[in-house]
């Protein structure tokens, strides 16, 4: 692995939860999330980070010494190393602050993982809490499949869909049972009208103390 994607050694976070708020925004593959994510930028002043967008940018990046990892974990449905993606992130962070003086981060599609969750709270920032969006697998694969006609994405098609939905199941949903567990998470139903959704979200939101 190149030497820029080696986990940092930090006896504590990079950022406090003073500097830098984040909130994880959780759900399954078509779940809704870059539609609430666009809304949440749009009225409350958030920076959206997509950790599947740095993820394909990293792989298509000329020079990346480890683009062509992702390009093949992305295909297989699996998920990157923790050490790459948190490493992503925290250089995006990094430049939205200094760049755009932004100071509160929605991080969607991101912890995958439980490890992925432990290490970005203990090495960057522990997060305000997880919007977990919830939706039934029929619901999301119609919508994905929909999605593949025009997104040119590599993963928008029924083979890889199937492999993603096993994925968030068995591999991001025990880091959403630990949030759970320590009071970090709003779960709200993605079901209804993406408008319906967000009005569910902005309250969610105004009963953590965030407000438009």
């Amino acid at each position: 692995m190149a030497p820029q994607f080696v986990a940092p050694k930090r006896d504590k976070p990079l950022y406090t939860s003073d500097e830098a708020t984040v909130i994880f925004v959780l759900g399954g593959p078509g779940a809704g999330k870059g539609t609430q994510c666009a809304n949440l930028v749009r009225d409350y002043g958030f920076k959206h980070l997509s950790a599947g967008d740095l993820l394909r940018e990293e792989q298509d990046r000329a020079g990346s010494d480890v683009g062509a990892m992702i390009k093949e974990y992305i295909k297989d449905g699996k998920i990157v190393p923790s050490e790459v993606t948190v490493q992503l992130l925290e250089n995006a962070m990094g430049r939205s602050m200094k760049e755009e003086h932004k100071h509160k981060f929605l991080i969607d599609g991101f912890p995958r993982k439980l490890d992925q969750a432990i290490s970005f709270e203990d090495l960057v920032v522990p997060s305000k809490f997880t919007l977990f969006y919830d939706c039934p697998e029929d619901v999301m694969q119609e919508r994905l499949l929909n999605r593949g006609k025009t997104s040119g994405r590599s993963d928008d098609n029924a083979e890889s869909i199937k492999k993603r939905f096993v994925t968030f199941l068995e591999q991001s949903m025990p880091a959403v049972e630990k949030f759970e567990k320590e009071g970090k998470v709003e779960k709200i139903a993605a079901v209804s009208s993406p408008t319906e959704v967000y009005e569910e979200t902005k309250q969610r939101l105004a009963s953590r103390g965030i407000k438009a």
